[in-house]
């Protein structure tokens, strides 16, 4: 038992904690999330995730370049595009960073293998270290190479699971939907047109649910429970999806000014890590103070 079970302060607050059981798995799950320091775990967590994005952006743009490189009409395509939309003198410039960039796809992508390696990897150690300090498991218990091996393992199966949850999320989201109701034949404002956008909500928050599990029951370096992981997982994912309803909505007025069409976009990729990871660390402090937790 954790020593937070012994200890329900007096008041009113004590009273309601020792009537109803689930507030007080909400606040033993909080104060254990505190003790662990999880928010200065998220806080890293979203710093290595931001860092992380740019080796991932350097390998998107060797594959264009790979991609382009064997397509000269459509570079030319390009070109003319480039140049009808801006001055002369910058449409020039443009074309050269974008012709420079296409020649050298083949050292930008290897560079950006090996940084995407050595940062994935680092990523999942801090992961790993987080989930690891909640669980009260061992950090380091494997060797050094063992764990370098362990945690680029981790990482490709991790971003097998996202890519195979995200393209299927995608699948089911508003345009695909809408192509699938145009060939059926189907109006947007019949009653299988909003069937439809019901069951891609769904598929969404079930993505959601399926992610958040896998986090929470396959990459701590210990066995842990799987059916309160799962119950922790679904809690994520639907504190997931009420954020992303928030988060729809903040981009909405703040793209509406210049200064938060500039800053906006940044300032929501850096809150939506961060409550994301947050999400991620509470929920596993909940599934490691349920009773008979591993």
């Amino acid at each position: 038992m954790n020593k937070h079970d012994e200890q329900v302060e007096p008041g009113a607050l004590g009273r309601l904690r020792r009537r109803y059981g689930w507030l007080d798995h909400v606040i033993r799950a909080f104060l254990h999330f505190r003790a662990c320091n999880g928010n200065l775990f998220a806080a890293g967590l979203t710093y290595y995730t931001l860092i992380a994005l740019f080796p991932l952006l350097m390998i998107g743009f060797a594959v264009g370049g790979f991609a382009l490189s064997r397509r000269p009409e459509l570079v030319d395509a390009i070109d003319d595009r480039t140049r009808s939309w801006v001055s002369p003198e910058l449409g020039q410039q443009l074309v050269g960073v974008m012709h420079s960039a296409i020649s050298a796809h083949t050292s930008v992508g290897v560079i950006g293998l090996i940084f995407a390696a050595w940062m994935g990897q680092t990523w999942m150690y801090r992961l790993r270290e987080a989930l690891c300090r909640i669980w009260g498991h061992q950090v380091d218990s494997l060797g050094f190479a063992r764990t370098i091996v362990s945690d680029l393992t981790a990482v490709v199966g991790t971003f097998a699971v996202v890519v195979a949850t995200m393209t299927l999320a995608a699948l089911a989201h508003a345009e695909p939907m809408k192509v699938a109701l145009k060939l059926l034949g189907i109006p947007e404002l019949s009653v299988f047109h909003w069937a439809f956008r019901a069951v891609s909500v769904l598929i969404s928050f079930l993505v959601s649910w399926l992610v958040f599990s896998w986090v929470i029951v396959r990459l701590p370096r210990e066995s842990v429970g799987v059916a309160t992981s799962m119950r922790a997982g679904l809690m994520a994912a639907v504190g997931f999806e009420l954020f992303k309803l928030v988060g729809s909505l903040y981009l909405r007025m703040v793209l509406r000014s210049v200064a938060g069409a500039t800053f906006g976009p940044l300032l929501g990729l850096l809150v939506f890590a961060y409550v994301t990871w947050v999400l991620v660390l509470y929920s596993t402090a909940w599934a490691a103070t349920a009773p008979g937790a591993a």
